[in-house]
């Protein structure tokens, strides 16, 4: 950080209550969105109250630097990237400030979905739903106007704000809302606000002409500033005019929102097309029946679907080219059905445009329909090759009757520049979504852009649509928007110098007197990717443009394959779905305890890139700083399955720890947890003083002050005897000499050292069902935790010790087996990552958590069922790393894991799913001193929900959850294995199971 920005930090810092950054790093995480743009900003700052927003705007304004607003950074247009002071309202600002009958008053970080929830128990909502409702919030909603798939239901923003704070340009805050023009009274009481009343009002009503005559015919339109509809009766709407100026022309900081009543009963139809033009044709048809939301995909997406979830491909027809996707809403189920029926007889009977049609009432089955169209586009990312869906033309609107016919014009254009594209569109309004196939790595593809561009608005103003339909200008459009407004731009430009005479708010947006060129400020790409092309050989030069950065050549501490690494890095659009907060998903508990731009899964991302593209030096990647933001990611593999682009976020934090740990080493607690097996031995050899050592309040005061292990955390016993002892005295050690079912039982720490009943009980019910145990003497801990703070070396001397011994095993003809979920996931995703061995993968090809094994067996008819049964209810929690060991797919995880399923197969026995998301543990994160009280705020839900006096025990396969889940309870929590145990009278000692309890520092 130079001298310049040192001292901004600190001027800064001394006028606001919240925090103020310059350095490289956490700059460096605010200079992308979801847009193909980059633009490192000079500083964040992070405001806690609107007199921070006033500071730091007058401290801009008398410096000239710009200012530029910032939600969730999710747009795909760069309307909130610059080279000044980025304002982040996502942080601090996020409260619902109240909720009236009709209204809601807000902060501008509040997310839009959370805002819903709010409000749900009120039985209301914020109509406009834009794609990113889960994560977006509300201030960007109003700067953008968003709207979505309900439009045709909602509207947008500005039909729905009743009124706002803003800060102006000068720093000044004012309430804005409609206002009387030339009113003595509001002269009097806001001479500032009336004199801005009054100057608009004389501009907008001098070029009233040109700002009819320049709309376009289209439905909606968010290119430039809405001037057509904000002086009515003689009130000048404030409020509906500065809704979608994209921050250029005042900072938005609180806001009074309209509702809706909820929707009694919603019903949902899906119509499948032989073409495109037919699909249009369809949406014109149902548009004239009071629909509620009308979206189209094409071909492309829909194949994209089949692969990705075999419900829909089940769901999908055959020979599909297009699909409508139909919401209708009445207060009347009895209506709500008729009308559908209405809308299938039109459409695929009387007119004969749709060849077949599913429609549904059931919430489930409706989700999953949503699920179809609002998950696919986002996935495209997923797509093998080097090009990817861009947006940059993905917004423009046409009027719906000209819908069909340039869906054939847009083709055509397409074909001219020989480009593909993705088309999903808001069909009943005639809203498209259309995105390239292109490679920014490639100069050719990049010079495309610009015309391609070009050549379509052209298009799309011959039609009297608009460039931009609900995202905004930002950097993608404003260098074509004097094209499309004419001399209303000029109007636009004035309306600018009136609210933002020196150009600091967001400048370059919406209007500008050198607007950037589509191909400036792209987001970097290295050297590798654009050698690698897939387009061009050799690329070709190209003058305006940045020559590729040669990736950093960093001594790599994972398994790469050539360019995996900047590629993996690339996959990351930045969509920002990684910040959801939604309770049916459990992406990133860190950033759900703390919602910051570093706890988001993609800061990871981009921050890596940013190295190997040179926007960062090699240095920043051992530093503290990036230490930190790589730290919040606790290796719990959400954000893997959870996000749309099938990012691997959490190898990508795992290679950025251990490039800090290879060169700074680990700390002390780190040090220790990874050698936890050595302690646990030792411990193990005099386990009551041990035992007793964890009990005592004194004693675990004082391991908390030397080893940083949270002193009021419940811990497990240490065992009087290691299982592998035990195993050793039961000849399970030797290999046997059967060559049908046969298992090597992977034990790993907890089993050996805390709970040998487990262990026991799993090597029972195996053979009760006539498999055979091996369990080999010189195994070595999984090593989950090394792997999870970036002791890279440690992990890999254990991975290859193992594999060693495993790999010789299966080719005996074992399965390996693990009860620890967390081993289960080193066998199968991390050792592979850790050696570039066949071995590695033929151990991971041939391993299972110890339940799936079993429920394997049940699926094959090969598992005994004579289980008595038990008449208790279950509170069974899904371990991350179990839902880890599933494969992502489009519609979401298997809903029910093999541990829920085995528990189910109990006569008598009620399991009742208590998820909450994450328990809080993430391994033994959890455990350290500095990480308690976090953990149990994000598991408080799970421990709420186990103190049900309905439910006997707790249920999880995982071993740290059970530590979680009885930090608050007295009951146990056990392993599912060890209910299906005792089910099957196999180990009188488990009698006792039920009715175990925990002390104060100690689990059951």
């Amino acid at each position: 950080m130079d001298k310049e920005r040192e001292r901004i930090q600190a001027d800064l810092r001394g006028l606001i209550e919240g925090d103020a950054r310059c350095d490289d790093v956490f700059v460096q995480m605010y200079a992308s969105d979801a847009s193909i743009f980059e633009l490192r900003p000079l500083a964040v700052v992070r405001p806690k109250s609107v007199d921070d927003v006033s500071a730091v705007v007058k401290y801009a304004a008398e410096r000239g630097i710009p200012i530029h607003a910032r939600g969730a950074g999710t747009g795909v247009a760069g309307e909130s990237l610059g080279n000044g002071i980025v304002i982040d309202f996502s942080h601090s600002m996020r409260r619902v400030i109240s909720i009236d009958e009709h209204t809601a008053r807000v902060q501008p970080g509040v997310v839009h979905a959370n805002l819903n929830r709010h409000l749900a128990r009120r039985g209301r909502l914020f109509g406009p739903d834009p794609a990113t409702r889960s994560v977006t919030t509300m201030g960007s909603v109003l700067a953008l106007d968003g709207s979505g798939s309900h439009w045709l239901k909602y509207g947008s923003a500005r039909s729905r704000v009743k009124s706002m704070q803003v800060v102006l340009a000068d720093g000044e805050i004012m309430e804005v809302n409609k206002h009387l023009i030339g009113d003595p009274a509001e002269a009097a009481a806001a001479p500032r606000r009336s004199e801005l009343v009054q100057r608009l009002t004389d501009l907008i009503m001098r070029h009233a002409d040109t700002i009819r005559n320049q709309q376009p015919k289209s439905l909606v339109n968010r290119s430039g500033y809405h001037l057509n509809d904000v002086v009515e009766q003689g009130q000048l709407d404030l409020a509906r005019l500065l809704v979608g100026s994209e921050g250029t022309l005042a900072l938005i900081t609180e806001a009074t929102v309209i509702t809706d009543p909820l929707p009694l009963h919603r019903g949902v139809a899906l119509f499948f097309f032989e073409r495109l033009d037919l699909a249009a044709r369809g949406a014109l048809e149902a548009a004239n029946l009071d629909i509620s939301a009308c979206d189209l995909m094409d071909r492309r997406l829909l194949t994209i679907a089949r692969e990705a979830n075999p419900r829909f491909e089940a769901l999908i027809p055959r020979g599909c080219e297009a699909l409508l996707l139909i919401e209708l809403q009445d207060d009347s189920e009895s209506d709500l059905r008729a009308r559908i029926q209405n809308l299938v007889n039109r459409l695929q009977r009387r007119k004969r445009l749709a060849f077949d049609s599913r429609s549904t009432l059931d919430r489930e089955e409706r989700n999953l329909y949503w699920r179809l169209t609002r998950r696919v586009v986002p996935t495209l990312y997923r797509l093998k090759g080097s090009t990817r869906p861009l947006p940059f033309i993905e917004d423009i609107a046409v009027p719906p009757a000209q819908l069909p016919d340039f869906l054939v014009t847009l083709q055509n254009v397409l074909k001219a520049h020989q480009v593909t594209a993705s088309l999903f569109a808001h069909a009943a309004h005639g809203q498209l979504h259309v995105r390239p196939f292109l490679d920014l790595a490639n100069p050719d593809n990049v010079r495309k852009m610009q015309g391609l561009a070009a050549d379509l608005y052209d298009e799309v103003l011959r039609v009297g649509g608009t460039i931009s339909g609900e995202h905004g200008d930002g950097l993608s459009r404003t260098w074509y928007a004097r094209r499309q407004h004419g001399p209303l731009y000029d109007v636009f430009r004035d309306v600018k110098r009136v609210f933002d005479p020196q150009s600091i708010l967001n400048p370059g947006k919406v209007v500008a007197d050198a607007p950037q060129p589509l191909a400036k400020n792209l987001r970097p790409v290295t050297a590798y990717e654009a050698e690698k092309s897939s387009d061009l050989e050799e690329p070709v030069p190209v003058d305006d443009l940045p020559a590729p950065s040669p990736a950093a050549r960093l001594p790599l501490q994972l398994v790469w394959e050539e360019g995996e690494l900047p590629y993996a890095a690339r996959n990351c659009n930045g969509c920002g779905r990684c910040r959801t907060q939604s309770t049916v998903e459990r992406m990133c508990p860190v950033f759900r305890l703390a919602p910051s731009e570093e706890a988001a899964p993609r800061s990871k991302a981009n921050l890596l890139r940013a190295v190997l593209t040179g926007e960062l030096d090699r240095d920043h990647l051992t530093s503290d700083a990036f230490k930190a933001v790589a730290d919040l990611c606790v290796h719990c593999h959400q954000c893997r399955l959870e996000c749309p682009a099938g990012v691997d976020i959490p190898k990508l934090a795992v290679e950025a720890k251990g490039q800090y740990v290879a060169v700074n080493g680990l700390s002390l607690t780190d040090s220790w947890m990874t050698r936890l097996d050595t302690i646990a031995k030792w411990c193990s050899l005099s386990s009551p003083a041990a035992n007793w050592a964890l009990s005592s309040p004194t004693m675990r005061w004082m391991i908390e002050k030397l080893f940083g292990v949270a002193q009021g955390r419940k811990l497990p016993r240490f065992a009087a005897r290691s299982f592998m002892r035990l195993a050793q005295r039961r000849r399970l050690t030797r290999p046997t000499r059967r060559t049908d079912r046969k298992v090597l039982y992977f034990v790993d720490l907890y089993a050996n050292w805390f709970d040998v009943q487990l262990a026991e009980a799993f090597t029972a019910v195996l053979e009760h069902n006539g498999v055979a145990v091996y369990v080999h003497p010189r195994q070595s801990p999984a090593g989950m935790q090394s792997i999870a703070v970036g002791a890279v070396d440690r992990a890999k001397r254990l991975a290859a010790r193992n594999v060693s011994l495993l790999a010789d095993a299966v080719r005996q003809g074992y399965h390996i087996a693990s009860t620890e979920p967390s081993a289960a996931l080193c066998l199968k995703r991390e050792y592979p990552q850790l050696i570039d061995d066949d071995d590695a993968r033929l151990v991971a090809d041939n391993s299972s958590e110890a339940c799936e094994y079993l429920m394997q067996l049940h699926r094959e008819g090969r598992l005994e069922l004579d289980l008595r049964p038990m008449n208790i209810t279950v509170g069974y929690h899904q371990p991350c790393h179990v839902r880890a060991l599933a494969e992502p797919r489009l519609g979401g995880l298997p809903e029910t894991s093999a541990g829920e399923s085995l528990m189910r197969l109990i006569p008598g026995l009620n399991v009742r799913t208590i998820d909450r998301g994450c328990s809080g543990m993430a391994g033994l994160w959890g455990i350290k001193r500095q990480n308690y009280r976090s953990s149990l705020r994000s598991g408080w839900g799970l421990i709420s929900a186990l103190r049900d006096p309905l439910l006997t025990v707790g249920a999880t396969e995982c071993s740290c959850c059970k530590i979680q889940m009885e930090q608050g309870v007295s009951k146990p929590t056990v392993h599912p294995l060890k209910l299906l145990a005792l089910a099957y009278n196999l180990m009188p000692e488990l009698d006792d199971l039920l009715t175990a309890r925990s002390n104060e520092l100690l689990t059951s």
